[in-house]
């Protein structure tokens, strides 16, 4: 059995929390990673039939039964990861009942899984029907978008076009928009509900007053996501308030969708 510590997921995972970490993104406990996994990934490093205890999922994830997961543990500090990932993370397989989830590795002292592990959960189902390659589901409190959902309008059209507006990269990045919900309580079936809903169309959710959720295929791709629309949140409440003498007009929209091959939500257009 190869050492757990040398695993190229665990590696990922702790330096991809630490990164969001030192962007402020995932203050004390704020925040939570999860990251879908092959047997064969999991297999060289752990005695899969070893089942160190089982802990309830909170809702039934029959649909990913047997799947195996790296996850990021409730109430665990980000900046702790790195150093110490076997008492902050823990790797677990969807028993085949759907709801519970058998600890293989990890948690070390009694822990659990991250409380939104059921939005994780449903997130992941609803994007594997859409792409089975995407495999991250990473969500965190970004400062600048944060403060947005404070001073703009929370309907999607509006958000993801003020955002496409800040800088070229936006629409590049996500043509497909912005997903946004109202502040929900956090932690709750209805918000993971609401929340695998709108990955039916999107990358990217804005939990208002909250954070954001991002997936993708890799752990840069999700990051990278919600990176750019940190950015452009950062820039919109940088120059909130102040006269627009300059912006990426919509036909300029549909020039750099032209230029990038982009296909994006024209209904976000007004033309």
């Amino acid at each position: 059995m190869k050492d757990m510590m040398t695993a190229p997921f665990l590696t990922e995972m702790r330096e991809i929390t630490a990164n969001m970490y030192r962007q402020g993104w995932d203050e004390r406990n704020g925040g939570n990673v999860s990251r879908l996994l092959d047997e064969e990934e999991v297999a060289p490093y752990l005695d899969l039939n070893n089942v160190l205890r089982t802990i309830p999922t909170g809702f039934d994830a029959k649909p990913l039964a047997g799947r195996y997961f790296i996850v990021t543990g409730t109430g665990k500090y980000f900046k702790n990861i790195k150093d110490d990932p076997e008492t902050n993370l823990g790797v677990i397989r969807i028993g085949a009942d759907g709801e519970t989830a058998e600890l293989l590795w990890g948690y070390r002292d009694g822990g659990r899984f991250t409380s939104e592990l059921p939005a994780h959960l449903m997130t992941h189902m609803a994007r594997l029907a859409i792409d089975p390659e995407h495999r991250i589901v990473m969500h965190c409190h970004p400062t600048y978008t944060l403060a947005m959902t404070h001073v703009h309008p929370l309907d999607e059209k509006s958000f993801t076009h003020t955002l496409w507006e800040t800088c070229s990269e936006c629409i590049v990045v996500f043509p497909d928009g912005v997903g946004v919900l109202p502040w929900m309580v956090c932690g709750t079936n209805d918000i993971g509900r609401a929340t695998a809903e709108k990955m039916k169309e999107f990358r990217l959710v804005v939990w208002a007053l909250h954070g954001i959720y991002g997936v993708g295929r890799t752990m840069d791709e999700a990051f990278g996501l919600i990176e750019t629309v940190e950015k452009g949140a950062q820039v919109y409440m940088l120059t909130a308030g102040r006269p627009h003498l300059n912006t990426i007009h919509d036909d300029e929209l549909v020039e750099l969708a032209k230029r990038f091959d982009l296909t994006y939500r024209k209904d976000y257009l007004d033309l």
